[in-house]
């Protein structure tokens, strides 16, 4: 007579196969949605606080809001204002105007230091000709053994070329934010080229080191 065997139960790692299942597609739920829910959230909100900031400049009767409230109308405002300002400052009296009031701005001492430093800047970013981060790099810092991603920036300046022989490069190493950063100056010899774009270092270092491009080479400059 033959004995009667137990079932056995399929081999899992401790879940109900429908729980691992839905688990599953929850998680594919979120890798989708999550990344354009943030990415409109961000966008909505950015275009709302400049909407809220231009038109609070308007009076009623010439604010478009007051009449219909469409999102957008403030960067719009915005741009047109913008275009104006440059066309306005592309002819003469324009120039002459721009100079005047860089003058009076150049003999005030604190704000004249902060308004010439945000000028380069913008001017550097802004600039078709100028290319702001050359390449990317890995610099031993902020002590030996311990690497940092930085930008090149290019040649350092004479001032402080001149105190030493070697090939001096500035170079900006920026933080997770990428709101701040620190310039050194590196010697090109102790700098790592990485084979890495400008755009996939910027969200390896936004990311946290989440975010890693496919495995390039890294060779020695």
């Amino acid at each position: 007579m033959n004995t009667p065997q137990a079932p056995t139960s399929p081999p899992h790692d401790g879940r109900h196969p429908v729980v691992s299942r839905l688990r599953n597609y929850f998680l594919a739920g979120v890798l989708i949605t999550a990344p354009i829910a943030i990415t409109l959230y961000v966008t909505w909100s950015l275009v709302d606080y400049i909407d809220a900031a231009v038109t609070g400049l308007l009076p009623a009767a010439i604010n478009p809001r007051t009449y219909l409230d469409v999102p957008g109308v403030g960067i719009v405002i915005l741009v047109i204002f913008l275009t104006l300002i440059g066309f306005v400052t592309a002819n003469y009296l324009g120039r002459m105007a721009v100079r005047m009031g860089e003058g009076i701005l150049n003999h005030m001492p604190v704000i004249r230091s902060f308004y010439s430093a945000v000028k380069q800047i913008f001017e550097t970013v802004l600039s078709k000709q100028t290319q702001s981060f050359r390449e990317v790099v890995m610099v031993e810092y902020p002590r030996k053994e311990m690497w940092a991603l930085g930008f090149v920036i290019g040649r350092a300046p004479p001032e402080i070329q001149s105190g030493t022989e070697e090939e001096i490069y500035s170079v900006f190493i920026p933080t997770m934010s990428f709101t701040s950063g620190y310039l050194v100056f590196v010697p090109r010899k102790d700098m790592t080229k990485v084979d890495m774009t400008i755009e996939e270092a910027l969200k390896m270092i936004v990311s946290g080191g989440i975010v890693v491009p496919p495995s390039k080479n890294v060779s020695r400059t």
